[in-house]
């Protein structure tokens, strides 16, 4: 099998069967899930452009998350707001572990850096509720 990155986004992979392409959405929304799945992350933050402008829900799983994929690796920044009372350092350890083993398992990508940006970090209301927003 030989890797092969065709210049738009796609990392490819040729076999003897023809070629497999594994878009780089893909690998984005692959690390939203993984990062999303760690207990203590409230949102994703869409802050890589304009910082903390909005909390984003599980929706929209590529925001807060920007890859650069190669032939046979990826890096990954993550761009998170966290739950008050969690312990900022091990919930990122986290984060890193299951961002890595999903790409690594769903892809066959080697991942060499899962970076986590705590963008903010998200406060319940007095009865302890996660407060609701008044527009959307």
């Amino acid at each position: 099998m030989e890797n092969k990155n065709n210049g738009n986004g796609n990392n490819a992979v040729q076999n003897n069967l023809g070629t497999i392409r594994i878009a780089d959405e893909v690998v984005t929304v692959i690390a939203g899930l993984a990062a999303t799945e760690v207990e203590g992350v409230a949102a994703m933050s869409g802050g890589i452009a304009g910082g903390i402008a909005e909390m984003l829900g599980r929706k929209n799983l590529s925001k807060g998350v920007k890859v650069e994929v190669g032939e046979k690796e990826a890096a990954v920044d993550l761009y998170i707001i966290v739950n008050f009372g969690v312990e900022i350092p091990e919930v990122a350890l986290k984060i890193q572990e299951n961002v890595k083993n999903a790409i690594e398992n769903m892809t066959g990508l080697k991942v060499v850096e899962v970076n986590v940006h705590v963008q903010g970090v998200h406060f319940p209301n007095q009865d302890g509720n996660v407060e609701e927003h008044r527009v959307r």
